[in-house]
C-alpha cells in the first residue's frame, strides 16, 4: 500500500520549473517509492555492477525516456556533472530525477553546485498526517489565514501510550504500514543496519568505526532538544564511555552523520530586535527521526512513560520533525529563538512572504500549557515592540495529548495527533 506524501507536490512543481530534481534524505524514507510516479525510465544503482557500469559510463546512464529516474546517483558521483552539461546544451524541464541517501564519496568529483539547473528537495520520514495517525482538523495553513472555524475537541481516545510508541516506532514507512506488534521491531532492525559499511562504495564511510558513531549517537540523544554546546556533547562522550575524543575525530564523524541524513539540528531564528538583547545563535540538537535517538539509547515506550522529562524532550524533537515538513509544504521554514534574557521559544514557523507563527511544545496538562501560552505571549510582545518583523500569524501550544481549542487570551492549544499542514 502507498500512503501520500506531502513532498509529491513540491516534486511536482519543481519538475515543472528545474531540468532536474534531486530528493535526498536518509535510507528508507520512501524516496524511491514516490520519485518512481513521476519516471518514465529508471535506473538504480543498488549493485556493483549497476554502480561500476555508470562510473565507466555516467553519459549512458542518462539514457532513456525522460523524466529519467537514477536512483542513489551519489554512488557514481561523475552523472551530476554530465545532467549539468546535457542541461546547457539542451534545457528542458523535468528531464531527470535524482534520489541520495547520503552526499558524494568525494565531493571535489562534482564541479559544480547545480543553481538553477538541479532542484534540491529533503525528505524526511513520514509525519502523523501522512501515516494517517493525525485526523487534520487543526491546519497550519488556515492558522496563518487567521484561524476561524477552530476547533473545539477532547481527542479523549488519544493518549501518551500512543505517543510513546509512535515516537519509538519512528516514521519509516515500513514501520508504519506493519502490525503494531512488530512495528517497533523493524524499527530496530533498521537502526541495526544503519552502520554497516564494510562494502560500501564510500571511503569515507568504510574507515568510520560504527561503535564510534553509536557513541556520539547516543551522547546526541541524551541531549536531544537542548541547545547543548559541542565541548558538552564531546564532554558526555568521554565520562559515558570512558575514552578520548578530540574535537576533529568529533568534527569528523559528526559530517558522516549529517551526511547520511541522521542529524538534523536546527538553527536559531534571529530577528533583528532593536534593543541590546543577544539572540542566541546555537543550534537545538535534533534527529531526523527520533525514533533513532530512541534506539540509541535503548529507550522503548515504556521508559519514556516512566521518566515524563525525558519524554518531553523527545517528544519535542518528534513534533519537530512533523513540524519541519509542514512548513516545507507550505514554503516555510522551522527555527527556534532563545535569547540572552531566557526567554524561548521551541519552534517559529516562518513563510517566504514574512508571516510567522510561534509554536511552544508540551506534553500536556494544563499547568505547563498555560507555562508555554505565557511565554509565547511575552515573545509576541518582545517582537512587535522591538523588532522589524510583523506581529505573529499564531501562538500555538502543540501537545501530545489532549484536547484542542482555543484560549481566552487568544493562544491555540492542538494536539499533534491533530495537526496537518
Amino acid at each position: 500500500m502507498y500512503y501520500e506524501r506531502l513532498i509529491e507536490k513540491r516534486i511536482e512543481r519543481k519538475l515543472k520549473s528545474s531540468g532536474a530534481v534531486l530528493v535526498a534524505g536518509p535510507k528508507f524514507c520512501g524516496k524511491t517509492t514516490t520519485c518512481m510516479l513521476y519516471q518514465n525510465s529508471y535506473i538504480k544503482l543498488n549493485t556493483k555492477q549497476s554502480i561500476a557500469i555508470a562510473r565507466l559510463n555516467p553519459k549512458g546512464v542518462l539514457i532513456g525516456e525522460q523524466p529519467r529516474l537514477i536512483d542513489e546517483w551519489q554512488k557514481a558521483p561523475d552523472i551530476w556533472n554530465h545532467i549539468k552539461d546535457d542541461l546547457d546544451f539542451d534545457y528542458q524541464f523535468g528531464k531527470y530525477i535524482l534520489t541520495g541517501s547520503s552526499t558524494p564519496a568525494d565531493k571535489t568529483d562534482v564541479h559544480h553546485s547545480g543553481a538553477g539547473r538541479i532542484a534540491p528537495l529533503l525528505m524526511r520520514p513520514m509525519t502523523l498526517w501522512e501515516s494517517k495517525e493525525s485526523n487534520g482538523k487543526v491546519s497550519l495553513a488556515s492558522l496563518f489565514e487567521g484561524g476561524t472555524d477552530y476547533p473545539l475537541d477532547m481527542n479523549s481516545e488519544f493518549t501518551l501510550e500512543d505517543v510513546a510508541f509512535l515516537l519509538c516506532r519512528g516514521g519509516w514507512p515500513i514501520a508504519v504500514q506493519a502490525p503494531r506488534d512488530i512495528a517497533l521491531e523493524i524499527t530496530k532492525n533498521y537502526y541495526g543496519g544503519l552502520f554497516i559499511f564494510e562494502d560500501s562504495e564510500n571511503e569515507r564511510f568504510r574507515n568510520k568505526k560504527p561503535e564510534v558513531l553509536r557513541m556520539i549517537l547516543r551522547s546526541y540523544a541524551r541531549n536531544i532538544s537542548t541547545e547543548a554546546a559541542v565541548s558538552t556533547i564531546i564532554s558526555d562522550i568521554r565520562q559515558s564511555n570512558e575514552r578520548s575524543m578530540d574535537t576533529k575525530t568529533y568534527e569528523d564523524y559528526m559530517e558522516a552523520l549529517k551526511d547520511l541524513y541522521i542529524i538534523e539540528d536546527m538553527e536559531a531564528w534571529n530577528p533583528n530586535i532593536r534593543s541590546k538583547t543577544s539572540i542566541r545563535s546555537t543550534p537545538t540538537r535534533h534527529f531526523v527521526d527520533t525514533s533513532i535517538a530512541c534506539r540509541s539509547l535503548g529507550v522503548n515506550p515504556l521508559d519514556l512513560m516512566n521518566d515524563l522529562e525525558s519524554f518531553g524532550l523527545f517528544f519535542e524533537d518528534f513534533a519537530v520533525r512533523d513540524l519541519r515538513v509542514y512548513a516545507d509544504s507550505l514554503g516555510g521554514e522551522v527555527k527556534h529563538y532563545r535569547d540572552n534574557s531566557g526567554l524561548e521559544c521551541d519552534a517559529v514557523v516562518h513563510l517566504e512572504d514574512g508571516r510567522w507563527g510561534g509554536i511552544e511544545i508540551k506534553l500536556g496538562g494544563d499547568d505547563l500549557i498555560n507555562d508555554g501560552a505565557e511565554s509565547l505571549k511575552r515573545l509576541r510582545d518582545k517582537i512587535v515592540q522591538k523588532s522589524d518583523e510583523k506581529s505573529p500569524s499564531f501562538l500555538l501550544v502543540l501537545t501530545a495529548v489532549g484536547a484542542a481549542y482555543k484560549r481566552e487570551d487568544g493562544v491555540y492549544v492542538a494536539p499533534i495527533n491533530m495537526l496537518k499542514p
